[in-house]
């Protein structure tokens, strides 16, 4: 794969946009606004992709020495220029949505996007669950910017739901990646979580958030967000979650911290199928 296409990690990214692609479902519309929130999406999303390895960089050289960065096929200034770049690109989508709406919360949420991903590069990943808040923050933002991107009150509402399930699921997701990173984090003096206070704790409270979103799962239904078929497909993703967090209770290693994160992700990416579904 292309380097400069591998740094954008682009099922991450794509990953991002189809939050948008969800919220218009659900709104059953879909509008150049839409197109612009989902460009945004993906371009912030990558943007902080590759300014997070550019930050990065002595850290992935243990943990992840096959990027584009460590591996020196992008040079550490081709990398930084690279995530200026996705960031204006998702600013001027963010900008364009506003004008076209006369909405600017669109904008300033880019804006505080922008803000956002580069501290939590910089600064904010090594700081003990401040950096897996700000992601979670950020996944569930996403929601909600796409809620503001189509302006329609009674989706922004909705949007902010499913903002909290992602950012509490997200959040969990983080935690149980600082276990598997901790190696090359600790050679880096990096501070997170289970550097601090250890493996079974971070475990415990990545696992009692799993379980707080499992149990806020079937709220959607019972308010009336989501339909029956909601429901049938979200008990796949919960299962998926709960055997998870039973799975990093038990054992903190890099293989089941590396497993468990990928089962996150995967029941994730069911959940909003649930949230498709559900719409109907």
């Amino acid at each position: 794969m292309n380097p400069y296409i591998e740094i954008l990690r682009p099922g991450n990214a794509l990953m991002g946009a189809i939050i948008v692609v969800l919220v218009a479902i659900i709104d059953r519309s879909f509008t150049l606004p839409t197109i612009l929130a989902m460009l945004a999406v993906f371009f912030e999303t990558a943007a902080g992709n590759v300014i997070n390895d550019y930050f990065d960089y002595q850290i992935d050289l243990i943990n992840k020495p096959e990027r584009p960065i460590p591996s020196g096929r992008i040079s550490l200034n081709a990398g930084k220029n690279y995530g200026y770049l996705l960031f204006l690109l998702g600013t001027i989508c963010g900008l364009l949505i506003s004008l076209l709406t006369g909405n600017w919360i669109p904008f300033i949420i880019v804006l505080i996007a922008d803000v956002v991903l580069y501290l939590y590069a910089y600064k904010l990943k090594a700081t003990p669950l401040i950096g897996n808040l700000a992601v979670g923050f950020m996944t569930g933002f996403g929601f909600v910017f796409a809620g503001f991107s189509l302006n329609n009150p009674n989706i922004i509402m909705i949007s902010m739901y499913l903002g909290f399930f992602a950012f509490v699921m997200t959040t969990a997701r983080e935690l149980v990646k600082d276990i598997e990173d901790m190696e090359g984090d600790k050679a880096e003096g990096a501070r997170t979580l289970p550097i601090l206070y250890g493996e079974k704790i971070t475990a415990i409270l990545a696992s009692i958030l799993i379980i707080v979103d499992c149990a806020l799962c079937p709220l959607l239904y019972y308010i009336n967000i989501f339909g029956f078929y909601y429901l049938m497909v979200i008990a796949v993703a919960v299962i998926l979650f709960i055997y998870s967090a039973i799975l990093i209770i038990r054992n903190q290693d890099r293989t089941t911290a590396a497993k468990v994160s990928k089962y996150l992700k995967i029941g994730m990416l069911i959940a909003f199928v649930a949230f498709i579904f559900g719409s109907f």
